[in-house]
């Protein structure tokens, strides 16, 4: 029997240890080389994603924020392969978003999908 992935939902990997939002910025582009080798592949993405940035409680260092809109299993493997791209001297952290905070995500998802918005 086939395993059912669970209903997808906005996760939240962040990116721990940037001295400056510029460092952390610097960490898109390999990043989304990562989730998506061939930009001008037909939609859907395997993963819908986005990227922010979220200053930590030190008030020192910013954290790259990538959210994902997908299962809780995905969101682990891409938070396992975000974690090899950056090395150990970053750390990486899952988990679940608001999904009122990345609401592109979750209409990216639907839309390219064909199922309209979701209610």
């Amino acid at each position: 029997m086939p395993m059912v992935e669970a209903e997808p939902r906005v996760y939240e990997i962040r990116i721990h240890g940037c001295p400056t939002s510029q460092e952390a910025l610097a960490l898109q582009d390999p990043i989304e080389r990562l989730l998506c080798p061939d930009p001008d592949h037909a939609p859907p993405c395997e993963v819908p994603w986005s990227f922010t940035l979220a200053g930590q409680d030190d008030g020192a260092s910013t954290a790259l924020v990538l959210g994902v809109y997908t299962s809780s299993g995905r969101a682990a493997r891409v938070a396992d392969r975000v974690r090899a791209l950056v090395g150990e001297t970053r750390s990486v952290a899952v988990s679940e978003g608001d999904a009122g905070e990345w609401e592109e995500l979750v209409e990216q998802y639907w839309f390219e999908r064909g199922l309209g918005q979701r209610s």
